[in-house]
């Protein structure tokens, strides 16, 4: 397989926050959006979080929370309401662990 089959641009993946906490305050499952491919950069960021280190975490991937037109939700005047913040950090950990997953070298182990 040539590495050119593989290469495409990113896509913009719905992530909900559907746990009953949420629902149960916000009224309904809350949506954001993120590229289901990330730069090389980002992910090595990722990858190395210690568990301690939430914080870091946060910043990172306040970066990468967008609205369904890919644009930031959080903003030098904005931000998230904590609870959503915290639970956004681990449900993009995991997505990005998903996209390690299927990798053809993860695979292959």
């Amino acid at each position: 397989m040539k590495l050119t089959e593989l290469a495409a641009k990113p896509k913009l993946i719905e992530i909900k926050i559907d746990d009953k906490d949420t629902v149960a305050k916000y009224g309904e499952p809350v949506s954001f959006w993120i590229y289901d491919r990330q730069n090389i950069e980002t992910f090595i960021k990722m990858t190395t979080i210690t568990s301690d280190d939430f914080a870091t975490a946060a910043t990172i991937v306040k970066e990468l929370i967008l609205d369904e037109n890919g644009k930031h939700i959080v903003q030098d005047n904005t931000t998230l309401p904590t609870d959503l913040m915290m639970k956004a950090v681990v449900k993009v950990i995991e997505e990005l662990g998903k996209s390690m997953d299927k990798s053809p070298s993860a695979q292959a182990n």
